[in-house]
């Protein structure tokens, strides 16, 4: 390919689908917000934690996740850390964003639920009107909780509905199928959120037929264990059920044991709505843009599968018609000048 590819990825228009607001607690910003707050840390200095961002698997992220989240304490500490995430953004050309937040981990604190959420919204709406990129917000339970947990977090949800679009489910995924949240999600669906389900990461093919079948989920999460199962692929393919990929997250949390072994190429190759996505980036060693690079230096991805995963991420957002075709356009006027070869 005569195009830098380096070059396209870094400047082109990208959409984040996947992405843990409490994932992006950056040492230096968790440190920072332990003093402010008065939380002692299991941990000495920055460099004493990113040593400890090596984990043998989710639960062994997920120990250290929920204590750092542990300094979020005030609206201002949610709006801190979202603004900083979201300035990043407005660095890496990112239009549009689809963010998680799990209320349980700080209401199971103490913290109240509207703390969090108000300082979330606030930074996404200062986002919109300074830079341009738009939001969707999504409720993450947290499926190692009781499913009566969850209906508690939905009922407090029910307040903020202008704000949170869709419900989804993550946290420790083996031995906590989807089906042990159906009465929560036909609730939360009743209500008008839409849904959307962690599955097919550490879980097996079954938990994403789970999540399709029983939660009647729009989009999956990861989802990369698919391939263990044709039917499944043939059915994903069929309905363009869309696929938030997160590599670097898969590699560091030991789903593939190397980035070159990872299946996103042939998922996409086999015509699945697949996206490119960054997780937990400050615990996983990159941002969207990282992903995206990464990934395509490891597998050889070309010029059309950059195009295709970029479109992709466009038709898998829950902006409404009008908003999407619009992006859709950016991102397809940003690449015809390369496709057509009149950029080299």
């Amino acid at each position: 390919m005569v195009h830098n590819l380096e070059s396209i990825i870094r400047r082109m228009p990208k959409v984040e689908l996947h992405l843990h607001i409490e994932g992006t607690l950056e040492p230096e910003m968790m440190f920072a917000m332990a003093t402010r707050n008065g939380v002692k840390l299991p941990y000495h200095s920055v460099d004493e934690v990113r040593a400890a961002y090596q984990f043998s698997d989710l639960q062994s992220f997920l120990d250290i996740y929920y204590a750092g989240a542990a300094v979020l304490q005030k609206e201002q500490d949610f709006y801190d850390l979202t603004r900083a995430y979201l300035q990043k953004m407005q660095d890496e050309n990112v239009r549009h964003v689809e963010i998680f937040f799990d209320p349980q981990t700080h209401t199971g604190r103490g913290v109240e639920f509207d703390v969090v959420v108000n300082g979330i919204h606030r930074a996404l709406e200062e986002a919109r009107r300074e830079w341009g990129i738009s939001s969707r917000l999504i409720l993450s339970f947290l499926r190692h909780l009781s499913a009566e947990s969850a209906m508690n977090t939905l009922h407090q949800a029910l307040l903020f509905k202008n704000w949170i679009t869709t419900v989804g489910l993550d946290s420790s995924e083996d031995g906590h199928p989807p089906e042990k949240f159906l009465e929560v999600f036909n609730a939360a669906r009743k209500e008008g959120f839409i849904t959307v389900a962690h599955a097919g990461e550490e879980g097996p093919p079954d938990y994403i037929w789970q999540a399709l079948n029983h939660l009647q989920v729009s989009r999956i999460d990861h989802g990369v264990r698919a391939m263990e199962d044709s039917a499944l692929l043939e059915h994903l393919g069929k309905f363009q059920i869309p696929l938030t990929v997160c590599p670097l997250s898969n590699v560091k949390l030991r789903v593939f044991n190397d980035l070159r072994n990872h299946n996103l190429g042939t998922l996409l190759d086999k015509g699945l709505c697949v996206t490119i996505n960054s997780d937990d980036p400050a615990y996983f060693g990159g941002y969207i843009t990282e992903n995206f690079l990464q990934t395509q230096s490891a597998l050889g991805l070309n010029l059309k599968q950059i195009v295709r995963l970029s479109q992709n991420a466009v038709q898998a957002t829950f902006l409404d018609p009008i908003e999407k075709t619009a992006l859709l356009d950016e991102v397809n006027c940003f690449f015809d000048p390369y496709i057509s070869g009149s950029v080299h």
